[in-house]
């Protein structure tokens, strides 16, 4: 069979051989072949015919309407999912090598005579124009604080011109993380685009209200930066296409890092924050030309950054707690019955009473949750020892692993006097610190004596607390080497 590089030669031996039959022998074909495919003056890969004929028998021709109807009733299903479903359908007929016959004609039925597909329309992005961002969720890159998993999101801020981008460490989707989280990328920036756009989020977007489109703190938001929001439709998440790809490429350079790093592990939440800072640094390091041509257009902030906390009014009720955003936290019990003002931000509310900040306390993660500081209860606790036991708050009141542990060796040693003595080291720990209280604890439920644990066998310890060595310094005792000597000496001996 004569090939399309043959005729190739061919041409070119005609033009410098003396006649066609030697240009033939030294082409490798008969001259006649030779000389048809110089008149011709066509290669034989464009001589071929198309096939119109199936070389066998097609085995799915009797099956073909049932898989047809059933992938028009449900376009997502797979050519492997039919074809098993087949075999059960039909035991015997199907072999497992037919599968790839199977998914060819699918694939060709889809392409020729199946339902049009989503298009994606690319969009031509002007400098300065628009911000896109999101949350992702970071949990399933395995990143932990001490050995402890962190359970965390990142706000994902993208310039969709340029692709500079930022972003902030959060718990939940809240308004008050987007607000932080978009005030800490436009300032860090120096500028803000003409227009911002999320997805359906909850915490802007008001979704199950008509009447008015954005929610109204986001909306002053955006009024207050002089930003037109936008938003994707609920049902068409890829319409923030942006702010998705750059998720993805962002989580995937922070799984990289991590790898290089050689550990996911982290000494505390700063320790991270400043890590996935200096990856976005990196990452914007090549973005510097068309950042430059954005900030050129893009207009200046405002004077000062908005306040990004939410403002309740809550009152103290009788156990000295409010209630915020369905949660509940401890107070001091000298505002039982006050109204105080609570202000949310992305990790921490703050307590106001009478335009002072009382309180700065870690926010809660979630629903129905509660943090009681014993702090703020103990002088009434200490009157009223018989409400601990039942206290549905109780195990808010073991600060540390240590106080549950000196509990629990003074229900043993002492069950009716265990309470009371246990709330005396709680007023102890208000008194004279956490941490020292908590130390010394350490010291004598490490003793081999098993010093009885009270108010006074601690208070005699933090007396001497300085000549403690802390739990961080490790004293290792020197190995003798010469003892290896020796035995060494004596295993050649036996043997």
């Amino acid at each position: 069979m004569v090939t399309d590089e043959q005729v190739r030669r061919l041409r070119k031996l005609s033009n410098t051989e003396k006649n066609e039959e030697i240009a033939a022998s030294k082409a490798g074909m008969d001259p006649k072949t030779a000389r048809k495919y110089l008149v011709r003056n066509r290669l034989p890969g464009e001589l071929a015919g198309e096939r119109h004929w199936r070389t066998r028998g097609d085995p799915f021709h009797e099956v073909w309407e049932q898989v047809r109807q059933q992938i028009e009733e449900s376009p997502g299903l797979e050519a492997k999912t039919l074809f098993e479903w087949l075999q059960r359908e039909q035991p015997g007929r199907f072999s497992d090598g037919q599968i790839r016959t199977l998914q060819r004609r699918i694939k060709l039925w889809r392409a020729t005579e199946g339902p049009a597909q989503e298009v994606y329309f690319g969009q031509k992005h002007e400098p300065g124009k628009l911000g896109a961002s999101d949350f992702t969720h970071m949990t399933e890159l395995g990143i932990t604080i001490q050995g402890q998993t962190f359970g965390h999101l990142v706000y994902h801020f993208v310039l969709t011109y340029s692709n500079w981008e930022a972003g902030t460490i959060c718990y939940s989707e809240s308004l008050e993380s987007l607000t932080e989280g978009w005030q800490n990328a436009v300032w860090e920036l120096g500028a803000v685009p003409a227009g911002h756009r999320t997805d359906s989020l909850s915490s802007a977007v008001n979704n199950m209200s008509k009447l008015e489109e954005f929610n109204q703190r986001y909306e002053a938001l955006m009024k207050y930066y002089g930003v037109k929001p936008q938003h994707t439709n609920p049902a068409s998440p890829n319409e923030n296409g942006d702010a998705e790809q750059s998720h993805h490429r962002f989580k995937k350079a922070v799984d990289q890092a991590l790898l290089l790093q050689g550990s996911r592990d982290f000494g505390s939440e700063a320790e991270y924050a400043q890590f996935l800072k200096d990856l976005l640094g990196q990452r914007n390091a090549g973005r510097r030309q068309r950042l430059a041509e954005e900030l050129a257009v893009m207009r200046e902030l405002p004077a000062r950054r908005m306040e990004s906390a939410k403002r309740e009014r809550v009152r103290v009720d009788s156990g000295s707690l409010i209630h915020v955003d369905r949660n509940a936290y401890s107070v001091n019990s000298r505002l039982i019955g006050e109204k105080v003002e609570a202000r949310l931000y992305l990790d921490h509310v703050e307590v106001w009473y009478g335009q002072k900040k009382v309180e700065d306390l870690r926010r809660l993660r979630g629903r129905a949750k509660h943090r009681v500081d014993y702090r703020h209860i103990i002088e009434w606790l200490i009157r009223k020892p018989g409400a601990f036991e039942n206290y549905r708050y109780k195990e808010d009141l073991f600060p540390t692993s240590r106080f549950r542990m000196a509990y629990d060796a003074l229900q043993e040693r002492a069950p009716g006097q265990a309470v009371k003595e246990y709330l005396k080291i709680l007023k102890l720990a208000a008194e004279e610190g956490e941490t020292p209280v908590d130390d010394a604890l350490r010291e004598l439920q490490q003793e081999e004596a098993e010093a009885a644990i009270t108010v006074e066998s601690i208070g005699e310890v933090l007396r001497r607390l300085d000549t403690i060595p802390p739990v961080t310094v490790v004293e290792v005792a020197a190995v003798n080497l010469a003892r290896f000597d020796e035995l060494c000496a004596e295993t050649a001996v036996r043997q």
